[in-house]
C-alpha cells in the first residue's frame, strides 16, 4: 500500500507553553503530541462517542451549519463525481443538534453512510466552547473553526493559511506534500471545488497507477502523521495535506492565521488574475512575462527598487495599508473596463 511508504512527520518535543516557539523557523509540518490533551471536550470523548457528543450538545443550542452527505460503503472520499462536473456527495444545511444525532446513532456502525460537517467557525455554532477549549497561539490572530463527523476521507489540498489542526475525537491520518509536487498530485478543476480548493483526483487506498502514475514520485517526498485525541499537526501554507478520519465519530479544531498583514490580498486572486491575463499568451511571451515576475515579485528581496528614489517607488515601495488600497483602486479600474 503506497501510504506506508512516507516518513512520519517530525515531532516537536514538548507541548507547554513555548511549544509554538518553532514554527516560526519550521519549513516543514511538526506533530505536537497532547498539546489538546487537557481540553475537556478530549477528555469527553475518549469516554465514549456518547459522552463527546453529549459535551457538544451543551453549546450547539440552535445553530446550523452546512453537512456533507455522502454515500454508504468501502469508498470513504468526499470529492469529485466520476466526470469532474460536480461532487460525489451533496450538501444540506441543517441544525447542528440534528447532526449530532445522527453521529450518535451512528457512532457504532462503521459502515455508516458519511456524515461530515466540515470547517465551520467555532464562536457562531458552538459558542462558549472555546471558554474551556482553546489555544494559547503566542499572540496570533487566528480563525477558529471546527469539523465533525464519522469516517470520511478528504482528497489532498492545500490551504493558503498556516494551521494548527488539534484532534479533539478519534483518530486522523494526515498524509502531507510540499507545494512543488503539485504536478504528481492529479489536481482536479478549480472550479468547482468541493470547499473551496482543488482536490487530488488520486484515490490513496486503492491507487489506479495506470491513471496516475507520476503519484509515485509524490510519495517518495510525503509525510504521514497518525494523531490521536490531544494531538495536533502544524501544517504550513501551501503544503498539500489528505485527510483520513478513522473512527465513527471525530472532531478536529483548526485554528488559521497568515504571515502577513491584513491589507495583503489572496494569492489565489493573483493566480485566477494570471489565467485570464498570462497563461494562453504564446510560449514565448509567456517567458518574456516569467522574467518580470521573477524580478517583481519571486526575487524581489534581491533586486527591489533601492535605484528609484523613495518618493518615486509608488507600487514598487514598501506595502502599506494606503498603498493597498491605491493599487486596488486602480486594479478594479482596469479590471472594469
Amino acid at each position: 500500500m503506497m501510504m506506508k511508504t512516507a516518513q512520519k512527520v517530525e515531532e516537536a518535543p514538548g507541548a507547554g507553553p513555548n511549544a509554538f516557539v518553532r514554527i516560526e523557523e519550521a519549513r516543514e509540518p511538526l506533530v505536537f503530541r497532547g498539546l489538546a490533551a487537557a481540553w475537556p471536550l478530549v477528555k469527553e470523548a475518549a469516554r465514549s462517542p456518547a459522552a463527546g457528543i453529549d459535551y457538544l450538545r451543551r453549546f450547539c443550542g440552535d445553530a446550523t451549519v452546512t453537512v456533507s452527505l455522502g454515500r454508504a460503503g468501502d469508498d470513504r472520499r468526499l470529492g469529485y463525481n466520476d466526470d469532474l462536473t460536480g461532487f460525489n456527495f451533496t450538501m444540506e444545511r441543517k441544525p447542528l443538534a440534528e447532526v449530532l444525532s445522527i453521529l450518535d446513532n451512528d457512532s457504532v456502525n462503521p459502515a455508516a453512510p458519511v456524515c461530515y460537517v466540515g470547517s465551520t467557525t467555532i464562536d457562531k455554532c458552538l459558542p462558549g466552547l472555546r471558554d474551556e477549549n482553546d489555544m494559547d497561539l503566542g499572540g496570533r490572530q487566528a480563525l477558529a473553526s471546527i469539523w465533525i463527523g464519522n469516517r470520511a476521507i478528504i482528497g489532498a489540498h492545500f490551504d493558503a493559511l498556516y494551521n494548527i489542526a488539534c484532534v479533539a475525537a478519534g483518530r486522523r491520518r494526515v498524509t502531507l506534500f510540499p507545494p512543488e509536487e503539485i504536478d504528481n498530485l492529479y489536481i482536479g478543476p478549480l472550479d468547482p471545488t468541493p470547499a473551496g480548493q482543488p482536490v487530488s483526483l488520486v484515490d490513496f487506498n486503492n491507487l489506479d497507477s495506470a491513471k496516475h502514475p507520476r503519484f509515485a514520485a509524490a510519495m517518495e517526498r510525503a509525510l504521514v502523521a497518525e494523531l490521536g485525541p490531544g494531538d495536533a499537526l502544524y501544517i504550513p501554507s501551501a503544503w498539500w495535506h489528505h485527510v483520513e478520519s478513522l473512527d465513527t465519530f471525530n472532531v478536529l479544531v483548526n485554528y488559521w492565521w497568515r504571515n502577513s498583514p491584513s491589507f495583503m490580498g489572496n494569492p489565489m486572486d493573483a493566480l485566477a488574475h494570471a489565467l485570464l491575463s498570462v497563461r494562453d499568451l504564446p510560449s514565448a511571451e509567456r517567458d518574456r512575462w516569467r522574467s518580470l515576475f521573477e524580478h517583481y515579485i519571486f526575487d524581489w528581496e534581491s533586486r527591489r527598487a533601492d535605484h528609484i528614489p523613495t518618493q518615486a517607488q509608488g507600487s514598487l515601495g514598501p506595502m502599506d495599508d494606503a498603498a493597498a488600497r491605491r493599487l486596488r483602486a486602480i486594479l478594479l479600474n482596469r479590471l472594469n473596463k
